[in-house]
């Protein structure tokens, strides 16, 4: 078994649980954009029984191997897991999300942000 296959997208849980990515759909090279990621089209708990641990980012630039972009943690019932940083690409890109639920597990979403031409 891989650890990929334990990590979900769908299902009725999704809703709660797949990070939520906010960016342009394309920019400029090497100028820097805000990016934003939030967990769940419908808010999710946040106690101490439920709440969201991380949220990690990598990117994978086209044609390069995959980048390391950050790991954020939320302590339960003091933060909301919401992020928003800035990013700066220098080609074509696919930003990846994961994010953990202390009880569903962890979830994904992608998104391809184009370099204009």
């Amino acid at each position: 078994m891989r650890f990929g296959d334990e990590i979900q997208n769908l299902g009725k849980e999704g809703k709660r649980h797949k990070p939520i990515i906010k960016a342009p759909p394309a920019v400029k090279a090497g100028e820097n954009f805000e990016i934003k990621i939030k967990i769940g089209e419908k808010p999710h708990p946040n106690t101490f029984e439920h709440h969201i641990r991380w949220i990690q980012i990598f990117v994978k630039p086209e044609n390069r191997p995959m980048i390391y972009g950050g790991n954020f943690e939320f302590g339960p019932n003091v933060l909301v897991p919401e992020i928003t940083l800035k990013m700066c690409l220098d080609r074509t890109s696919t930003i990846y999300t994961l994010s953990y639920c202390n009880i569903h597990g962890v979830w994904e979403n992608s998104i391809e942000i184009k370099i204009e031409s």
